[in-house]
């Protein structure tokens, strides 16, 4: 087994106090100050002062002694569970980028996954003991977990790996720190597909990529890394599967970034335009996607799946919400002026579904059988 020593409860705890500090009582403070200013000032305003550097001192000091007794390795640990789990991948998918530089214990790897841990390349026989040269990929999205993929299972009775698998696939599920930015969760993807071709217990004759969200942008901006490196593993993909991947951008990260700088425009709302400004450079790298200067890799096929919440995907409700994070046009790769990313791509439009919804869905499911065939 993996002997690398996680982040425990004591570390969650610490940041959470961290935060508390930086961006709740700093954006009270910072607020309360901006509209005294405006109406000049009031007698008690240094006594609100004072309570919140009380308050502030507090936390850091929290943060401190929380995090100096987590060095000490005790407590339970995040990964012990699917709710530290759960708990690990949505802070990484928000400040991940801050947690491999400040916190690198917080910080997720990119690895393979199996029972609710990191699988190392010397255990893959273990780990597979079924495996055959098929193997399928899938890349969670962002804030999201390997686990992510079992959504839905109660209703289907089955999920995409476990259907592959009856079909002579062996799936692979991996965790990545969605909060890098897409070029760094590249490299460290092209790297670990190069790893796991060569230690596969049988020699891989066939790959899929199969990512939800990020994850299809991630499975793009590593083809384009190892383009760039001559990667081998690259020339035994044959199908290059996304789901409701916003290609070109999705509006919500849009969004995110106006209000940020909206907020920022007026000193009483400018602590709330910061606490937007927390967000990482994966979530910054949503806003636009992937151009056409990371191009698809010239020998796989190219399957693209949208959903609306609507039936139809030109119903106006659907036309401009989507799955209620990404536009169809975006998750085909498809731009206002007709250039397409994908050209000859294979789509599927999946009616009344929401983004979550493609993660076990029937017509998606029929839809990998005919195209992994």
């Amino acid at each position: 087994m993996s002997t690398r020593t996680g982040p425990t409860y004591l570390d969650a705890f610490s940041l959470l106090s961290e935060v508390a500090d930086g961006l709740v009582v700093r954006s009270v403070r910072d607020t309360h100050d901006a509209w005294a200013d405006r109406f000049g000032g009031y007698p008690g305003r240094g006594i609100t002062t004072a309570v919140c550097a009380g308050l502030g001192l507090g936390l850091r000091a929290a943060s401190y002694g929380l995090g100096k007794a987590a060095d000490t390795g005790v407590g339970p640990r995040l990964e012990d569970g699917p709710r530290g789990r759960f708990v690990s991948s949505a802070v990484n998918g928000l400040i991940g980028d801050r947690l491999a530089e400040e916190r690198p214990r917080m910080a997720i790897r990119m690895a393979v996954r199996s029972g609710g841990r990191d699988i190392a390349m010397t255990e893959l026989d273990t780990a597979f003991p079924d495996a055959t040269g098929r193997v399928a990929v899938f890349l969670h999205g962002l804030c999201e977990t390997e686990a992510y993929w079992n959504r839905g299972r109660e209703k289907t009775g089955t999920t995409y790996g476990a259907m592959l698998a009856e079909r002579g696939w062996t799936p692979v599920f991996l965790r990545a720190n969605t909060g890098l930015g897409l070029r760094a969760n590249g490299v460290a993807l092209s790297a670990l597909l190069q790893d796991l071709v060569e230690a596969w217990p049988v020699p891989v004759t066939r790959v899929a990529l199969v990512g939800h969200s990020m994850g299809g942008l991630i499975v793009r901006a590593a083809g384009a890394v190892a383009t760039e490196v001559d990667r081998p593993w690259t020339d035994l993909v044959s199908d290059v599967v996304t789901l409701g991947t916003p290609h070109l951008g999705a509006p919500i990260a849009r969004g995110i970034g106006h209000g940020s700088r909206g907020l920022g425009r007026l000193p009483e709302t400018a602590p709330f335009g910061r606490i937007l400004d927390w967000r990482s450079v994966g979530v910054h790298d949503l806003v636009a996607g992937l151009a056409e200067d990371v191009p698809p890799l010239p020998h796989a096929r190219y399957r693209l799946v949208a959903a609306t919440v609507t039936t139809r995907p030109r119903h106006p409700v659907g036309h401009v919400v989507g799955d209620l994070l990404v536009r169809v046009p975006s998750a085909y790769g498809r731009d206002r002026y007709g250039q397409r990313l994908f050209p000859g791509a294979t789509v599927l439009h999946v009616g009344r579904a929401d983004h979550f919804g493609l993660l076990n869905h029937p017509e998606i499911h029929a839809a990998l059988r005919e195209w992994l065939a």
